[in-house]
């Protein structure tokens, strides 16, 4: 499979971030890419006032990713707030060839700022893309490894993180260069992670570090977007190689373990299916 994280400067207007969203999914497919994935809130971007957020506003801005997909007959993975009810969530959006939405993951963890305005999730994410069992957390979640764990013992063997940097320059600046050690979920549950993030300035002093990376099971990062400009990083999945061994061993021992691991995981699906719904369009 080949896998594409978007890295963005986000535009100040979702008509502006769905024209960058379009140059970028052009581009990755003119590479033949299978998956692309966008930031966190990227059809909005993540200085946006939340509260004046409107339904229809972001329910027309993912039909317009949809209709992406389907022109370039590729599965795009975009990060964006969207409506269930009245509640409103930050998650990530899932496409799949011919445009429909398939999966929306809400994000569980939250900040301090996203508490203002969002609701969190209550699902661990479980979805498949070409027929493969994929996972995803939000930002902020690459600080609980449990997220990832649990999925990819259900199944999981491609991890999607979006992210929207939001930080000042002194935390900003030691990222660089890969250096923000979450390449470790790969490596620690042998599987392939895709990190897209933004880049640059996010205003009021806050910058985003960029990085965004494709990393295979071994650690070793196959592409890399660099940490001052829009680009799209891109590579090939081998997925024989994504066997979730040593997540699945810990399915085996401790033996004391295995009956609880088993239950939970029944747990896992079920809610996966039940929260993953998407987003009416």
């Amino acid at each position: 499979m080949r896998l594409a994280a978007v890295q963005m400067r986000f535009a100040p207007t979702i008509a502006g971030n769905l024209s960058k969203i379009a140059t970028a999914l052009a581009a990755a497919a003119r590479r033949g890419a299978d998956a692309v994935l966008f930031p966190e809130c990227a059809t909005t971007g993540y200085a946006f006032d939340f509260r004046k957020l409107r339904p229809e506003d972001i329910r027309d801005a993912l039909a317009a990713v949809g209709r992406l997909a389907r022109t370039h007959h590729t599965n795009v993975l975009v990060g964006s707030p969207f409506f269930r009810g009245r509640k409103l969530l930050n998650g990530l959006v899932v496409f799949d060839r011919r445009g429909r939405a398939t999966y929306a993951y809400a994000k569980i963890h939250l900040t301090a700022d996203d508490r203002r305005v969002f609701t969190p999730g209550d699902a661990v994410a479980l979805f498949r893309i070409d027929g493969v069992t994929c996972t995803a957390i939000v930002c902020h979640e690459r600080r609980y490894p449990e997220l990832v764990r649990l999925a990819v013992m259900a199944g999981a063997r491609i991890l999607f993180h979006p992210n929207a940097g939001l930080d000042t320059s002194s935390v900003s600046m030691p990222k660089h260069g890969g250096r923000d050690g979450i390449d470790a979920r790969a490596f620690e549950n042998a599987i392939y992670y895709v990190f897209a993030n933004s880049v640059g300035p996010q205003g009021r002093g806050r910058w985003s570090a960029g990085d965004s990376k494709i990393v295979a099971p071994d650690r070793s990062m196959l592409a890399w977007a660099g940490n001052e400009d829009e680009k799209v990083a891109l590579a090939d999945a081998d997925l024989s190689l994504a066997t979730g061994r040593t997540a699945l061993e810990g399915l085996r021992l401790p033996r004391f373990l295995a009956p609880h691991w088993r239950r939970l995981l029944r747990e896992v699906r079920r809610r996966a299916r039940v929260e993953g719904a998407p987003p009416g369009l």
